[in-house]
């Protein structure tokens, strides 16, 4: 696309943001109203006691996660594909995959490394031998194993088109979605090659459409998802001597999305709690359907209609950063592997936690973004060590507040990389226009 044009649009875009800016406060405010009735009927509904409203409130609940599993990952694989199809291999399509890897596993490690420090500065105790259940009946026997963690690299490769689809497989799904959408790159003849494009992009444009839909309706699903999260709290136990470990890991999560990633949105001159505050919607949807891969169509409508992120930068990057982009699963695999390593009488050196930062960073990077993924994975990689997993059953209880905190983060940490890399790559066009003209 020639500069003056790439210019045009973002000029268009931002000026339609700002001259809009009124009434999405105005949306905003009224959807924030929606949201709370939502959220207190729904802490309402799993406090009562009334089985009614807890059947109703899970099976929404359910309801609203078959639909974002549904959506989810054709929306990522079309994303990626109608994106690599359509560029060209000019600079800016470097620059935006390179930043966009750049910063993903920069935040990644710095989420890491804050879970490492904070752990030494905590210093969690072991747990009660007597109060860890003999046979944790909610651990997946498949994920204890002895396998070793490159052994999930080899189901990255599917066996057919359609295995990490009907699998959920959201790896697989993006590794497909990238080989097709290079292949119709590399298409020699320009007919077949623009019938492609055209035939993905009216896909990937229906798909949009139904999640219009799909966050139109978005408060009922927030209040299945919080009946359901009250209702599973209910059930919790003691905390007792696990309360430092879950300590570091809600601290970590904390700390490098109110902290960590608005330092780094406020040194790119963009203001953190804005863009937080616009993205609520995904957010919210983040924290109670614990799915960042299903939270993608309402992240990717906010990002979009809210925050002005450029809809070729938004429906590129933030399928790539859902996938790939976990900062909350990373501080999560290292508090968890480190404190199990721990009380399994294993010395923790120095270099020892150095080595886990680096592993958990390559974890959460193949990490599903999906309910549980990271406590399956970190019980693979545990069992892969022969290290007894029993204490994840004394930590599951409490995974459900864990799992809801470290999704909101990895959303939001998308949301960060998506939205400094739309600036950079206006800046990048304003730049090459200045010079151009310079140059006449």
């Amino acid at each position: 696309m020639p500069i003056n044009k790439r210019l045009i649009m973002c000029t268009q875009h931002n000026i339609a943001i700002n001259s809009n800016s009124k009434a999405i406060a105005r949306l905003f405010s009224k959807t924030a109203l929606i949201y709370l009735i939502m959220i207190v009927l729904g802490i309402l509904s799993g406090m009562s006691g009334i089985t009614f409203l807890q059947i109703l409130g899970i099976t929404i609940s359910d309801i609203f996660i078959k639909i974002f599993k549904c959506i989810s990952l054709p929306i990522i694989a079309l994303s990626v594909i109608v994106t690599l199809a359509s560029y060209s291999a000019e600079d800016s399509h470097k620059r935006i995959w390179q930043q966009t890897i750049k910063y993903t596993i920069s935040t990644t490690v710095v989420a890491a490394g804050l879970a490492c420090l904070l752990y030494l500065i905590v210093a969690p105790a072991n747990v009660d031998r007597s109060a860890i259940p003999l046979q944790p009946e909610h651990i997946d026997e498949s994920s204890s194993d002895k396998k070793h963690y490159f052994q999930h690299l080899v189901k990255l490769i599917p066996a057919n088109i359609f295995a990490p689809f009907l699998e959920h497989q959201v790896m697989g799904v993006l590794l497909v979605g990238i080989i097709v959408g290079l292949a119709i790159r590399n298409i020699p003849e320009n007919g077949p090659k623009k019938t492609l494009i055209m035939f993905f992009q009216g896909i990937h444009s229906v798909f949009i459409v139904i999640t219009k839909w799909v966050v139109a309706v978005i408060p009922i699903g927030l209040y299945g998802f919080i009946t359901s999260t009250v209702v599973q709290l209910k059930a919790g136990i003691d905390i007792g001597s696990i309360s430092k470990y879950l300590l570091v890991v809600i601290l970590a999560n904390i700390i490098q999305g109110f902290v960590i990633l608005p330092l780094w949105l406020k040194y790119n001159k963009i203001s953190p709690f804005a863009t937080m505050r616009k993205m609520m919607p995904a957010l919210s949807v983040a924290f109670f359907s614990k799915s960042s891969a299903g939270t993608l169509p309402v992240t990717m409508e906010a990002a979009e209609k809210n925050v002005g992120i450029l809809p070729r930068i938004s429906r590129f990057v933030l399928p790539l950063c859902t996938t790939i982009n976990m900062n909350g699963c990373a501080a999560f695999i290292f508090t968890t592997v480190i404190y199990l390593m721990q009380n399994h009488g294993i010395e923790l050196s120095i270099w020892t936690m150095l080595t886990w930062i680096v592993i958990a960073t390559i974890a959460a990077v193949g990490n599903a973004g999906v309910p549980m993924g990271c406590f399956f994975l970190s019980a693979s990689l545990l069992a892969s060590m022969d290290i007894p997993i029993t204490l994840l059953g004394i930590i599951l209880p409490f995974y459900t507040i864990i799992d809801m905190v470290e999704t909101a983060l990895n959303v939001w940490s998308d949301t960060c990389v998506t939205t400094i890399v739309n600036k950079k790559y206006c800046e990048d066009i304003n730049t090459s226009f200045r010079v151009k003209l310079m140059q006449l």
